[in-house]
């Protein structure tokens, strides 16, 4: 017992012991200041140090922009950059799968590539062979007020603008139509023989689209009006207006030729669609 507190009083006296730190000028030996310290003041001074140093890195890795120096931690703008071009990305993305879209109508303009719509024939006679005296004909109320104001609409008018008023379309060219209308042959257009390198002339406003030369039928040129209405001019011998560009009605967009491997003479091949679907040109356009 009288060891330990022996011990205890020894290392006492050593934290305690006051000791004297003293800076002198090197040349002359003067004093300049002089600290009064015990071992116990340097340890508690010490710890009170490094726990500030601590504290003080984790304020300035938390709270300051150099944070972004330190490995594992990302900056605040390049997330918000990050997260501004992944919006940019997907609205891309949306953009660029309704443009394939348009792309494949237009395609389809190109080609004339319809399909045809199957039906299954045994329910049309299933229906045809039930007796009408078990069905029952009479147009309800509800019936009788669309049925009214459908006959009131031309909805299906393709030249029927948002306005409500009709737009009158332009011959491209004047003269004699050599093969109709047909889609039981697949042949979505009008074929209109006439003088070659007359002017074509655009049927409405619109913009250009597509003004290139294809294999089979030469030097085409797609346009698109109001309504979603594309009309399509093909056998040209040259363009006068290229994609892109927008077009008045009755301007010069090309002249009639005979070019491509799909063409009998001098004529023009035009065409008329609507969202993907065929349109005789002969129902608005008078040719001769």
């Amino acid at each position: 017992m009288a060891k330990k507190e022996k011990r205890t009083k020894k290392i006492k006296k050593k934290l305690l012991h006051k000791y004297r730190l003293v800076v002198l000028n090197e040349d002359t030996f003067e004093e300049r200041f002089s600290f009064k310290l015990n071992r116990l003041n340097v340890f508690v001074f010490s710890v009170i140090s490094a726990l500030l140093l601590i504290a003080g890195t984790t304020v300035l890795i938390a709270f300051t922009p150099l944070r972004e120096y330190i490995p594992g931690y990302s900056s605040t703008k390049l997330k918000q950059r990050a997260t501004r071009l992944t919006y940019k990305t997907d609205s891309i993305q949306r953009e660029l799968d309704i443009n394939n879209q348009y792309l494949a109508s237009i395609r389809k303009v190109l080609t004339g590539d319809v399909k045809t719509v199957h039906f299954n024939k045994d329910s049309i006679l299933n229906a045809a062979s039930v007796d009408a005296s078990e069905v029952d004909l009479s147009a309800s109320k509800e019936d009788s007020l669309l049925r009214e104001k459908v006959s009131q609409e031309d909805k299906y008018n393709p030249l029927l603008s948002d306005s409500g008023i009709n737009y009158v379309l332009f011959a491209p060219v004047k003269g004699r139509i050599s093969q109709v209308y047909n889609p039981a042959e697949k042949h979505y257009a009008v074929d209109i023989v006439t003088v070659k390198n007359a002017p074509v002339k655009a049927i409405a406003d619109g913009t250009v689209i597509f003004a290139e030369w294809t294999a089979e039928t030469g030097y085409v040129m797609l346009i698109k009006h109001r309504n979603d209405l594309l009309s399509v001019y093909k056998h040209n011998a040259s363009l006068t207006k290229e994609q892109g560009e927008f077009v008045k009605a009755g301007e010069v967009i090309s002249t009639v030729g005979s070019t491509g491997e799909l063409t009998t003479g001098p004529h023009l091949h035009f065409e008329l669609w609507r969202d993907g679907y065929p349109i005789n040109p002969t129902n608005f356009i008078d040719f001769e």
